[in-house]
């Protein structure tokens, strides 16, 4: 692995190394499944199985679903087939934090042996309350001091379902004057009357996250435990439990800033809000930043991994520009998409001494030759798009007005001669005059164009930012900032020969990248930032 240009995650890892501390690099990507995965998980899954991959070591895929009120089996199946898509795969069988709750019970009973943990009977308020806050300490709960065999007895009570949901947690015995409010007494076992999808009513008590995390990585040996830095003040908790519970192996945690995307939202709460108003229908709506909204967009799985390999690592938070991840796209498209002419909105031509229709030859891609090539028809009536015309001529503007020349895309000249209007006076369409032997110009706009026998109606479908505010993200009142023209479709026209070439992006000419759904073209981006 080259040494060079690494991030500090990179950094540490080599050090660990050249010092012997590991034999083999273990990193795990650990989603929750209680949605699809987005964006910021495509960083998260880019750095864990690239790492595995530069190293020689494995990345497991283990599932967070200590939670049986949010996990679905649904959101399993969806996450596996987003990493698929991505390229990556996991090593061995898929992993759960459900295959270690025996375990994780084990050490709950050690700790409490240990008289590091006690069953709280404390409402949730009161909890909340007794915690304190950034300049208030924390007030010791009445049920703290209980004595070992009374906390055994209780949380067996707890484990056999004789207490009601929040009637009882298991909290561990830290400091409740700590500055970092993450050690006053957190809760490591709660109790939830919910049928897992895996363990279905074995248990009623579930391990929180920040208890089991800790201790499934040890189990299986991770070296790396990477998160976000929301999590970085868990690291203090995520020590304490591996420090205070008899595990052989103990994981270290390192964490780096979360992916922000400007316009964009990845709050896996916030989604659920704006399916439950109806803003949005599905996880997959191609305005969203998940992986399933984004491949339905027309994102390529290759555009989205090197977006990750140049966003770089730090702890730095920011919100990156969603034209910087654009732009990826675009590279991508450019290589594989072959081109075509589209007019969205329509402009009927005249071609008064057009007597026949000519063959035009035109090539699929101006760099690939081996994409081939299409042949189209020049005949009377051609279509042009109604942005290329302009009735007066004003300074620095290059479009069709009377009696100025433009030329047709691998074809001649036309120089319009007349305008022709309704009772209402729109325009009906322009008379002009095909020039086919005139000189090349460079300085003459070249616009795009579809003979009438070529052409075919399709409906255009065009999405923009959900979000018309730039950073959304510490907004509570999403509903006020919501684009209402984030959506747009328009009927137009399409060289016919688009069905034959059988693919399934194209970039349509001067107009952008389209991808063909149900016989509908939806654009993907345009072909440069504006």
């Amino acid at each position: 692995m080259k040494k060079k240009n690494k991030n500090f995650i990179y950094k540490k890892i080599i050090k660990d190394l050249n010092e012997n501390k590991y034999k083999k690099i273990i990193t795990r990507f650990a989603p929750e499944p209680n949605g699809y995965l987005h964006i910021g998980h495509a960083k998260s899954i880019y750095l864990n199985f690239q790492i595995a991959k530069d190293f020689n070591g494995i990345c497991n895929l283990r599932f967070d679903d200590t939670n049986p009120n949010t996990i679905k089996k649904i959101y399993v199946n969806k996450i596996k087939k987003d990493i698929l898509w991505l390229g990556y795969k996991w090593n061995s069988k898929t992993k759960y934090a459900s295959n270690y709750f025996n375990k994780c019970y084990k050490y709950a009973i050690e700790l409490i042996k240990k008289k590091l943990a006690y069953v709280e009977e404390l409402s949730p308020k009161k909890i909340k309350k007794y915690k304190g806050g950034l300049f208030k300490k924390g007030i010791n709960s009445p049920y703290r001091n209980r004595t070992i065999n009374e906390n055994i007895y209780y949380f067996n009570k707890m484990k056999n379902g004789e207490y009601k949901e929040k009637e009882a947690c298991l909290r561990a015995k830290i400091n409740m004057s700590s500055k970092n409010i993450i050690l006053r007494d957190p809760i490591l076992y709660r109790i939830k009357y919910k049928k897992h999808f895996r363990t279905k009513n074995k248990w009623c008590i579930y391990p929180t996250y920040d208890f089991s995390h800790c201790i499934c990585d040890s189990i299986e040996k991770i070296t790396h435990s990477l998160c976000t830095l929301e999590f970085q003040n868990n690291k203090f908790l995520y020590n304490w439990i591996l420090n205070n519970i008899n595990i052989k192996y103990k994981s270290s945690q390192y964490e780096f800033s979360r992916l922000n995307i400007s316009n964009n939202i990845t709050s896996k709460r916030k989604i659920f809000f704006l399916i439950k108003n109806k803003i949005i229908k599905k996880w997959d709506d191609p305005r969203l930043m998940t992986l399933s909204g984004m491949k339905n967009k027309g994102y390529t799985s290759k555009s989205i991994l090197n977006f990750c390999k140049n966003l770089g690592v730090s702890k730095q938070e920011s919100i990156i520009d969603i034209k910087f991840l654009e732009n990826f796209l675009r590279k991508d498209l450019s290589k594989i998409c072959p081109r075509i002419m589209g007019i969205i909105n329509p402009l009927k031509i005249i071609l008064t001494n057009i007597k026949k229709k000519y063959i035009i030859k035109m090539p699929n891609h101006p760099k690939n030759k081996n994409m081939g090539t299409r042949k189209n028809f020049l005949c009377k009536e051609i279509y042009v798009d109604k942005k290329d015309f302009q009735i007066k001529k004003y300074k620095k503007f290059n479009k069709l007005y009377l009696n100025n020349i433009i030329k047709l895309r691998y074809s001649g000249m036309i120089i319009i001669k007349k305008i022709i209007k309704d009772k209402k006076l729109n325009i009906k369409y322009i008379k002009c005059k095909y020039l086919k032997n005139k000189k090349k110009n460079n300085k003459i706009k070249i616009i795009h164009w579809i003979s009438k026998i070529d052409l075919f109606k399709i409906k255009y479908k065009f999405f923009n930012n959900l979000f018309k505010k730039y950073n959304i993200k510490k907004n509570k009142n999403i509903k006020k900032y919501i684009n209402n023209k984030s959506i747009i479709e328009k009927y137009g026209y399409i060289d016919k020969n688009i069905f034959l070439i059988k693919k399934k992006f194209f970039q349509l000419e001067r107009e952008g990248y389209f991808i063909i759904k149900k016989n509908k073209l939806q654009k993907i981006i345009s072909l440069k930032n504006y």
